[in-house]
């Protein structure tokens, strides 16, 4: 390896992965008590230091049990009553369709973590984010992947030029994801890239910007036959990229050939991201990231964290830093996140539509 070659390979192992922490952390309260809280939000904001003052969940059970597995001080007994403690970040840890009428009693000028997605569909997403005008809330979509230790270094591998301008974004999936698990997702109208897909199709929005179309088709599988679909084929178009999502959440023929990935590549160099989460949901496998640039070699990025529970720190800091003006910008803030909505909005009329059939003509043209 040259000399340059080794300062790339620095560069590389050192980019940063981490989100700063707020210099006055805000007590947050947390609305909801699934198992994403359990095993997302409440390990992360515990391993950032935030202070969670409050929980409440209409399964007071729950919230006990979370309360005391995470020595949380108070379990409220109505959402009323959560939403009066002083000076707190609401943290909505809730289903979609629940998101709008509990916006509506969130106090005036509130900071607010919105869990994604942001409503069933876009309409309702245009109301949520028009109610958080009207309310004057600083309110944020919990896109978390755009936070992850392996994302934020993307981010700056790509912000030091070290892929070059991007011709070629691939998401693939080969691996089984628990549906059962979230038993609310058999009443909605799109299941895959509303709860899923749409965490890729944010990245990709905040990499590549707004795309100007969408080609996409999502399916059911018959092991799943109350969901409206489990797994989805989307394209992109950006001008000069070829930009798609193979995504495959059925797959049930053991660890071998399970692929959980996303590659990158540039003029001056490329990415893979190994979603090791997805491997083995929730525990998951180990995830990696491998970057290579100009003419050096792959150079593994010692990751400092995980998707999950890292990323929660990092959105709840961003938010927190937001709120307090020591950051400019709020990477996931609702109008963003309308935008990630509308393309899941036109994902799901693409799907609809279907593709363009093959001729059938009548008689042979030789």
């Amino acid at each position: 390896m040259t000399l340059a070659n080794e300062t790339i390979a620095e560069r590389i192992r050192g980019l940063r992965q981490d989100w700063p922490k707020p210099t006055q952390p805000r007590p947050i309260v947390i609305l909801g008590a699934g198992g994403i809280v359990r095993d997302s939000h409440l390990p992360a904001y515990r391993k950032g230091g935030f202070i969670v003052a409050a929980i409440f969940d209409l399964d007071i059970a729950r919230a006990t049990q979370l309360a005391t597995q995470f020595g949380i001080a108070q379990v409220c007994d109505s959402l009323e009553q959560a939403l009066t403690i002083k000076d707190a970040v609401f943290d909505l840890a809730l289903p979609p369709e629940a998101l709008l009428q509990t916006i509506q009693m969130i106090p005036l000028g509130a900071t607010v973590l919105i869990q994604k997605p942001l409503g069933i569909h876009y309409d309702q997403a245009l109301a949520i984010a028009g109610l958080c005008q009207q309310r004057n809330l600083i309110a944020a979509v919990n896109f978390q992947l755009r936070f992850s230790p392996m994302m934020l270094a993307l981010r700056a591998a790509i912000e030091q030029d070290l892929i070059g301008d991007i011709v070629d974004v691939e998401v693939r999936l080969a691996c089984h994801t628990p549906w059962e698990l979230w038993p609310f997702m058999a009443a909605l109208p799109q299941v895959e890239t509303l709860m899923h897909s749409i965490h890729y199709m944010d990245w990709i929005r905040g990499t590549l910007g707004e795309p100007r179309s969408v080609m996409s088709l999502s399916v059911p599988h018959p092991d799943h036959p109350t969901l409206a679909d489990a797994r989805t084929s989307t394209i992109l178009d950006y001008p000069g990229v070829r930009c798609c999502l193979s995504l495959n959440h059925t797959y049930r023929f053991g660890p071998q050939h399970q692929d959980a990935s996303i590659r990158i590549e540039g003029v001056r160099g490329a990415a893979i991201v190994s979603l090791g989460l997805l491997l083995d949901y929730p525990r998951g496998a180990a995830e990696t990231l491998q970057i290579i640039s100009a003419n050096g070699d792959w150079t593994d990025v010692p990751l400092q964290g995980r998707w999950f529970p890292d990323a929660f720190v990092g959105i709840m800091s961003n938010l927190q830093r937001y709120a307090a003006g020591e950051d400019t910008v709020l990477l996931t803030a609702v109008d963003d996140a309308v935008r990630t909505m509308a393309l899941v909005d036109a994902c799901k009329i693409s799907s609809e539509r279907g593709g363009v059939a093959p001729r059938q003509d009548s008689t042979k043209p030789y």
